[in-house]
């Protein structure tokens, strides 16, 4: 009877993802413009504007470069998509990083197969982002693991004290990889927010009309799910404590996107590597010779 339960109820929070995270990954994107809008002094679109965007490309006929560019693509979606199921149904948490990152290696290839240099740059400078925010992602499942003892979320999210207090520097550094994993200033380097930029929107250049819907989508989605392991930082304040620490967390991360400008791949890197040792390998070194 429990495990009829227990499966209901993944099914109910799987399911709950799959609806509603594009709801509210679409208006947290408009959130974010009129906050960014605000920032710079301007009035800024209706909060629902994401939403017109993703329709208008919808009804739009996309031009196909490669016949592979949009299969690739609907994978890239699927396994954003599979990524939440697992994690918001209480997964595993390495499973679900480990999913994120083949959802990644989809997205790669679908801008490698449109031939495009600048879509090939931004495919080769989203490989390098992937080799800067893995290091910090493993990092927080193993910290996570250290302090609950186990790597399934569900254990993770119930577990009697908050988390943050034991992992505060991995905190701070998974802080520091979002604006990667945000695709946002200043790290934003394989898909800039504005088209005349060097790269000409990089990884996204040849992808248009309903692919370029898909992309968009999947980015809403996968953005409910980063704010996701947010929470669990702070799962046990309380659900309104921790939905508050994340919306928090988001803001955080829009005043860096309008406060820096575009850094190097090199820097980018180097940085995301040195706060992965100074501040996750030394708080996870803290919590084992405490055990």
């Amino acid at each position: 009877m429990m495990d009829t339960k227990n499966l209901l109820e993944q099914l109910l929070w799987g399911g709950g993802y799959l609806l509603l995270a594009p709801l509210a990954g679409g208006l947290l994107a408009g959130f974010d413009r009129i906050l960014t809008a605000r920032m710079q002094s301007r009035k800024g679109p209706p909060v629902l504007q994401p939403f017109y965007d993703v329709f208008k490309l919808l009804e739009k006929r996309g031009t196909v470069v490669n016949g592979f560019q949009n299969f690739y693509m609907i994978c890239f979606l699927i396994f954003v998509m599979l990524t939440g199921v697992l994690f918001f149904s209480g997964g595993d948490l390495l499973l679900t990083i480990f999913a994120l990152t083949v959802a990644g290696v989809f997205l790669v290839l679908g801008a490698y197969s449109t031939n495009s240099p600048y879509s090939t740059i931004g495919a080769e400078r989203e490989l390098l982002q992937m080799m800067a925010y893995e290091p910090m992602l493993l990092i927080v499942a193993i910290g996570m693991y250290l302090v609950t003892c186990s790597f399934q979320v569900r254990d993770i999210i119930t577990f009697s004290a908050p988390i943050v207090y034991s992992l505060p520097a991995v905190f701070i550094g998974f802080i520091f990889i979002l604006t990667i994993k945000f695709r946002k200033s200043p790290f934003d380097l394989s898909s800039s927010h504005h088209g005349h930029q060097e790269i000409v929107k990089g990884i996204s250049t040849e992808f248009s009309g309903p692919t370029l819907a898909l992309f968009e989508i999947a980015h809403w989605y996968e953005n409910i799910l980063l704010l996701g392991f947010v929470y669990l930082f702070f799962a046990a304040f309380g659900p309104v404590v921790a939905v508050v620490s994340s919306i928090v967390a988001y803001i955080i991360e829009i005043f860096i996107d309008n406060a820096y400008a575009r850094l190097t791949w090199r820097f980018t890197v180097r940085a995301s590597w040195t706060v992965a040792a100074t501040f996750g390998v030394v708080n996870i070194l803290v919590i084992a010779l405490l055990k």
